[in-house]
């Protein structure tokens, strides 16, 4: 089922401000979460929505947070977000961000005590509006097992990398650190599909293709998989996610994150205040001209995009390239969701009492 963006941003924004968000808070969540999928990002866009409904019912997320700077210096600030949503936390850290690399060249704010705040590339993408180079990471739910372990201690782990280009779209470099995100399982499985071998290991330390051995107590493996493919990379990487948004920052790291996923709940004596991220700024023209350094990357892009191919058929895709492609294509023919993800968005208009009739299909 396809929905025109406009609904799908109107009924989003009324779930937010059924569970108590301000005005300019559900505006801003709506805006963060439709971004996804409008790029393509269908694990972290509406199909999380229900996600974020539950931890308000439970009473781990406050929609009116008070967030407040506990620590800071000309170019960086740690700031707390009250146990609000990510969505909006994470945002407000990044403005932090920006103001202080305007004045001094470069921002830096490390967050505490927030929640899931979707997908990195819209807070390290603020930067590229304003001809900065943004940065974006933050820590998540205990899925992923280190380098020869088979114990959850760490999180998908996200980090993004955004540069401002001239001729063309941004590069954004926007990844998970594990083998695959948490959120192509939980695709896949909606539409009842295998998942690639050297994603999961069972709770029994086998390979799988199964996308719900994760719930049945498996693991989600590094970036590179096995120590042969160099998941110790994956792990560095991870684990330098990890500390930089949860130990740097006061928030909770590794085993004690509090998880998003329904299936896992939070550990006693947490070390920390909630989830962590951490997002930067750099001012391209405290290192040279803007309009120089937009001329030498649309030429790295030209270049990248023309080199030798293996399949003619198969040019090289630039990081952020294809979720441009999808964000051209949905604005104007609409969202696409899985019949699952609709059920949940049903199920949601029904327990609020918020309207959402199908769209009429295309004559």
């Amino acid at each position: 089922m396809t929905i025109p963006e406009q609904q799908l941003r109107d009924f989003t924004y009324s779930i937010f401000k059924s569970i108590g968000c301000p005005e300019d808070d559900a505006v801003l969540a709506t805006d963060v979460l439709l971004s996804a999928d409008l790029r393509g990002i269908d694990s972290h866009g509406v199909a999380r929505l229900s996600g974020y409904v539950r931890l308000s019912s439970t009473g781990r997320l406050n929609p009116k947070p008070a967030i407040r700077v506990v620590h800071e210096t000309p170019t960086t600030a740690t700031v707390d977000g009250d146990g609000g949503l990510g969505l909006v936390v994470a945002p407000y850290a990044m403005d932090i961000a920006l103001a202080k690399a305007r004045q001094y060249g470069s921002g830096w704010v490390a967050i505490r005590n927030s929640n899931h705040f979707g997908i990195a590339a819209y807070h390290a993408l603020k930067a590229v509006e304003q001809d900065m180079i943004g940065y974006a990471m933050t820590n998540a739910s205990p899925l992923v097992a280190p380098t020869f372990s088979s114990e959850r201690l760490l999180g998908t782990n996200p980090m993004c990398y955004a540069f401002p280009a001239g001729q063309y779209p941004p590069v954004v470099v926007d990844m998970a650190t594990s083998a695959a995100a948490n959120g192509k399982l939980e695709v896949a499985e909606r539409l009842g599909k295998p998942i690639p071998e050297g994603w999961v290991l069972t709770n029994e330390g086998q390979a799988t293709t199964d996308p719900t051995d994760l719930k049945k107590g498996g693991v989600l493996l590094p970036l590179g998989s096995d120590y042969a493919h160099s998941s110790h990379k994956g792990f560095g990487l991870s684990a330098t996610v990890d500390i930089l948004s949860g130990v740097l920052s006061g928030a909770n790291y590794g085993p004690w994150v509090p998880p998003f996923v329904p299936y896992l709940q939070p550990l006693a004596d947490q070390p920390g205040q909630g989830i962590g991220h951490f997002v930067g700024a750099l001012r391209v023209d405290g290192f040279r001209p803007v309009a120089d350094f937009k001329t030498n990357i649309d030429q790295w892009i030209t270049r990248f995009k023309n080199a030798k191919r293996i399949d003619e058929n198969q040019q090289v895709i630039i990081p952020g390239e294809p979720e441009n492609l999808a964000m051209a294509t949905r604005r104007t023919q609409g969202i696409p969701l899985a019949p699952a993800v609709w059920q949940d968005l049903h199920a949601l208009a029904t327990q609020f009492g918020i309207d959402l009739t199908p769209p009429h299909p295309p004559h």
